[in-house]
Formats: structure tokens, C-alpha cells, sequence
């Protein structure tokens, strides 16, 4: 499985931005999460979702701001970001991995197998 996220890039605050992540090589059910990491702290999650696109979860810091979606025929999960701040400044992860259910997310780093590159998103005050 490869997953390859893009979207990321340099914006000032209050603006949005669309992050992808294309999945390949997947077989099956799969759940997806999207999670960040700034310099010098640990990676922490962001959002989640199931195979069937009908449950999520959201971190505090971006519930109400960040939508996560998916469209399983294109293998893609989508992370709408909106009202952007400085504290959102990090690289972007995507990960996934397969589940027995389709209604089963994730939130932990340690629950997925597989993880893509990063984009970086850099949010200037």
C-alpha cells in the first residue's frame, strides 16, 4: 500500500485549504486518518474515518474547522481544512489500514500500518 498526500502549502491565517491523499495498492475495507506533527512535538492525530465514509472523529483543536471525507472509487481522502491558525503549522500525514468493518476509525498512531510522506502546511500569522 502507498499512500501520497498533496495539498499542503503556504497560506495566512483564516485561510483554507483542501489536503488528498491517494491511496494504491489497497485491497479490501480500510480506514484512514490524517494526523501532524510540528517541529519538536510528537505527531498527534487529526481526523478520522471509516471505510464507510458515514463515521468520523476529529481532534478538539479541529473539530469545527476540518472536515475529512473520502471517495472510495478514486482510493482518496480528502481533509478540508478551514479557518486556519498558526497552531495548524505542521507536517501532514496520511495513514490507513484495513479493517474487518466498515464502520471502524482509528485515532492512535500506533492502530495503522501504513503511512505516507508528509505536506507541509504553514500557516503565517
Amino acid at each position: 500500500v502507498q499512500l501520497q498526500a498533496s495539498g499542503g502549502g503556504l497560506v495566512q491565517a483564516g485561510d483554507s485549504l483542501r489536503l488528498s491523499c491517494a491511496a494504491s495498492g489497497t485491497f479490501g475495507t480500510y480506514a484512514l486518518g490524517w494526523f501532524r506533527q510540528a517541529p519538536g512535538k510528537e505527531r498527534e492525530f487529526v481526523a478520522a474515518i471509516a471505510w464507510s465514509g458515514e463515521r468520523t472523529m476529529y481532534a478538539d483543536s479541529v473539530k469545527g474547522r476540518f472536515t475529512i471525507s473520502r471517495d472510495n472509487a478514486k482510493n482518496t481522502v480528502y481533509l478540508q481544512m478551514n479557518s486556519l491558525n498558526a497552531e495548524d503549522t505542521a507536517e501532514y500525514y496520511c495513514a490507513s489500514r484495513p479493517t474487518a468493518g466498515s464502520n471502524t476509525y482509528y485515532t492512535r498512531t500506533k492502530e495503522y500500518t501504513y503511512w505516507g510522506p508528509g505536506t507541509q502546511v504553514t500557516v503565517s500569522s
